[in-house]
């Protein structure tokens, strides 16, 4: 084993929320603490890591199964013993969700902190009684100065109706509440260089299969793929999702897929075939594939949207709330990879070559990769413009402009606007660096042209207007005839840069492409 292979997983990132924690923990007050984040975000890793700065304090961790009353109680039964309980006694104390929910009461009276994972299955009916249960508890334990309550949900929706729905019992019980979101790019840069992964490619590839999911990546590191190597993408696919023992081979369908219980799929790979599109080119294709009209596909969205946040609708920027210029793509990196290149990939590999599955996954996501590039350009200019180190500071959230559903006539991929300095920033972005060519220029300026001729954007008429293209990686040379030409050039390279990390591998023209 090499040095590479040789690194340890770290801790990344994360310091205000671990600070938040420690606050909470050290307060010297009882707390009800909710957290919030998509599943594998690293909720109970911050719990531990901050309960590991207090070893005077008793903790216990119990996580709830999507089950029925008596799989709860067998569960939390089960928990006791493990932290200690003898087996009569975890039984006798704890038989029911009334006793459950006492249970807790009198371990917070001593002193513990009590952390429930998966808390919003309580939303469901069969489980919602304990949630009277344990309000009835909880407010025997405001204003007391021992122990506290954590509790981890990963469906935000679902946690919000259980804690601040009117009628809910739990309703104004929470203290504190912490929402637990993707690594930042300067964390994910960090992390980057601190195994060796330099190429922007690598960095993209991986960044559009896990964006800032640190379990995805900690996956990579016990696999030893997330380190410098020469054929990275087949290498990284073959070991992550179609060996036997591969740890994401069934990651979608036990964390994501299974909250939906089997409906709503055909829309999500409706929407990760097509990438972002419109209401009505959405609805030809759903007709397509089978029975159930507009009004079943409106609903299943809403449900979408609304209830488990799995799928955004974008408007283009300019456009009020209810404009019909609105398009639907998946919310997830790793979602929408899966289930547009590698879910029947994988399949397929069981009764084909393993190689030439991989291959066909390679090629579907390098057109996912076209998606989330401009996706990560956004996020990356409204990262730099909040942490004031990017020559254009925002007075907007980064958006697209289309003034057509299809974009068949104006198509801009980013407009970023800052009204105080009276500068407008209009984007292209290409996973390719040479398809940022004459003729794609041209084109570009053509849509920027025609974009300063409609309403919106004659406002902008004594405005200085940027033009401006990004890629992963530009040669030095090309980035150079791009700024000579007018335009603003930014690559990976630039925004490591600027979010004070060291630029990754320059790499020749070849290498650009792969």
């Amino acid at each position: 084993m090499n040095a590479a292979t040789d690194r340890k997983w770290g801790f990344y990132g994360r310091s205000r929320e671990q600070a938040d924690i420690e606050g909470i923990i050290s307060s010297g007050r009882w707390f009800f603490c909710a957290i919030s984040g998509r599943r594998r975000i690293g909720k109970t890793t911050l719990i531990q890591r901050s309960l590991r700065n207090r070893p005077d304090l008793k903790a216990f961790y119990f996580q709830v199964p999507d089950s029925d009353e008596r799989g709860v109680v067998q569960t939390f039964q089960d928990a006791l013993e493990d932290y200690g309980f003898q087996q009569d006694e975890a039984r006798e104390i704890a038989p029911t969700f009334r006793h459950m929910a006492a249970t807790i009461k009198a371990m917070c009276e001593l002193g513990w902190i009590i952390v429930i994972d998966e808390f919003q299955y309580f939303h469901r009916k069969a489980l919602a009684p304990f949630t009277s249960f344990l309000q009835a508890e909880v407010d025997k334990l405001r204003d007391t100065d021992k122990g506290g309550l954590f509790v981890l949900g990963s469906i935000h929706t679902e946690m919000t109706a259980i804690l601040e729905d009117r009628a809910s019992p739990l309703f104004n019980r929470v203290t504190h509440r912490i929402q637990v979101g993707h690594w930042d790019f300067e964390t994910l840069f960090e992390m980057f260089d601190t195994h060796g992964v330099t190429n922007p490619m690598q960095r993209l590839f991986l960044w559009s299969l896990f964006e800032g999911v640190p379990k995805f990546y900690r996956d990579c590191n016990d696999q030893y793929v997330l380190e410098p190597l020469p054929a990275c993408r087949p290498e990284t696919l073959r070991k992550l999702f179609f060996e036997g023992p591969s740890p994401l081979r069934d990651e979608a369908t036990n964390w994501f897929l299974r909250e939906l219980r089997g409906r709503y799929d055909s829309v999500l790979k409706l929407l990760a075939r097509k990438g972002p599109c419109s209401h009505g080119e959405l609805t030809a294709e759903y007709a397509r594939a089978g029975s159930g009209g507009e009004k079943q596909l409106s609903a299943y969205l809403h449900t979408l949207i609304d209830q488990y946040g799995m799928v955004e609708r974008r408007l283009p920027v300019f456009a009020p709330e209810k404009a019909r210029k609105a398009r639907y793509e998946i919310t997830d990196n790793f979602l929408a990879a899966w289930l547009h290149a590698l879910e029947r990939n994988v399949q397929s590999a069981r009764i084909q070559p393993v190689e030439r599955a991989v291959a066909r996954a390679d090629t579907g996501l390098q057109t996912h990769e076209g998606f989330t590039f401009e996706k990560m350009i956004r996020q990356l200019t409204e990262e730099c413009s909040r942490k004031g180190v990017e020559d254009f500071h925002l007075t907007e959230l980064v958006k697209g402009y289309w003034n057509k559903p299809d974009g068949s006539d104006i198509e801009l991929d980013l407009v970023a606007i800052n009204e105080d300095a009276g500068k407008i920033r209009i984007g292209s972005c290409k996973r390719s660096a040479s398809a940022h060519d004459v003729s794609s220029l041209k084109n570009f300026d053509g849509h920027i042209d025609r974009f300063l001729e409609t309403r919106e954007g004659r406002r902008y008429a004594n405005w200085e207007i940027q033009k401006a293209v990004y890629s992963p990686v530009f040669s030095p040379d090309h980035q150079r005839a791009l700024t000579d030409a007018g335009y603003v050039c930014r690559d990976m390279n630039d925004f490591a840069t600027l979010l004070g990390r060291p630029p990754g591998t320059l790499l020749n023209a070849t290498e650009e492409e792969t």
